[in-house]
């Protein structure tokens, strides 16, 4: 990262050589973004399904975990998606522990405005308190004095709700003017929300529930890109209810290649702001995930696909 990398005091396991890129960042499908002085690779990685099941707990399998994440680095991904929330913790900590320290060109992405409670909830946390403790426990968590990238996750894990964020976001907004944190985005946020942000302080992306089935946000998609301010789709198949398309399974057949691979191929076509950040426990997924997104979509294709479209959907961890 461009930010100092010095360690905080506590006990948690850290590398002692630094992860090596061995594949050009420059040559990863879709080529590279910059979100606010932070030059990242539009394909990343989000880390949330290396925690347990329901994004509680640890992983079954610990070290393929950490395989995972140092095959991002190596693979010359430079973007990596987490929170705190994610275990939670789980995920902050096997970052760190398979990739601290960290390579300078490497840029986390974390999240605050959400905890788990006992039943596997995700219970809004936004009070200042809150949101102060969260990017605390980040920044102990990953091994960090300064976080590249904090969102704010709005809505409940139904989607986006309607509301202002200005009390949460101007509590993110004096974190970063105190040093803890680099650039700020938005999550599970509305068009409203985002313009409102606007006008508090400047944020470097959007990260809201985007695929091919569920397009609600186009518009705000293209009025970001017109702005230079990166959209981050999780969920580009699905997430826990994966898209189900004769049409998308059809042009999968017809380029020997997984749905997956489809989706995420359209979304980098979709527009140069969209930065892709695919989940998987799974070191051959990995390399599957980079390879497929690469594919090239012929008119036919695309034309075919924006038949899929569909009504906005739900399920936002």
């Amino acid at each position: 990262m461009t930010t100092p990398r010095t360690t905080t005091t506590t006990t948690e396991p850290t590398t002692t050589t630094e992860p090596t890129t061995t594949t050009d960042p420059a040559t990863l499908p879709g080529g590279t973004w910059t979100m606010g002085d932070l030059t990242v690779t539009r394909f990343g990685y989000g880390a949330m399904q290396l925690a347990g099941p329901g994004v509680m707990g640890p992983p079954a399998d610990h070290e393929g975990a950490l395989a995972v994440l140092r095959e991002a680095v190596r693979l010359g991904i430079t973007h990596i998606d987490t929170a705190d929330a994610y275990g939670p913790h789980v995920t902050n900590r096997l970052i760190r522990e398979a990739l601290h320290p960290y390579p300078e060109t490497l840029h986390i992405v974390t999240k605050v405005g959400a905890r788990r409670d006992a039943d596997g909830g995700w219970p809004p946390a936004r009070e200042p308190d809150d949101l102060r403790r969260a990017v605390h426990e980040n920044l102990e968590t990953l091994g960090v004095d300064t976080l590249d990238l904090v969102n704010l996750r709005l809505g409940d894990a139904t989607g986006p709700r309607p509301g202002s964020p200005a009390k949460a976001y101007e509590t993110l907004v004096e974190l970063q003017q105190e040093g803890l944190i680099r650039h700020l985005g938005l999550s599970n946020a509305t068009a409203a929300q985002v313009a409102e942000a606007e006008t508090i302080a400047p944020f470097v992306c959007v990260q809201n529930l985007y695929n091919l089935a569920h397009r609600q946000d186009d518009d705000l998609i293209d009025r970001l890109a017109e702005q230079g301010v990166a959209y981050v789709p999780y969920f580009p198949l699905g997430g826990f209810t994966p898209l189900q398309s004769a049409t998308l399974s059809a042009v999968a057949d017809r380029h020997g290649v997984r749905p997956m691979a489809v989706a995420l191929a359209w979304l980098l076509h979709r527009s140069p702001n969209i930065l892709l950040i695919p989940g998987t426990s799974s070191v051959a997924h990995l390399r599957e995930n980079v390879a497929g997104a690469g594919l090239t979509l012929t008119e036919e294709d695309l034309a075919a696909l924006d038949t899929i479209g569909g009504a906005p959907g739900a399920t936002t961890p």
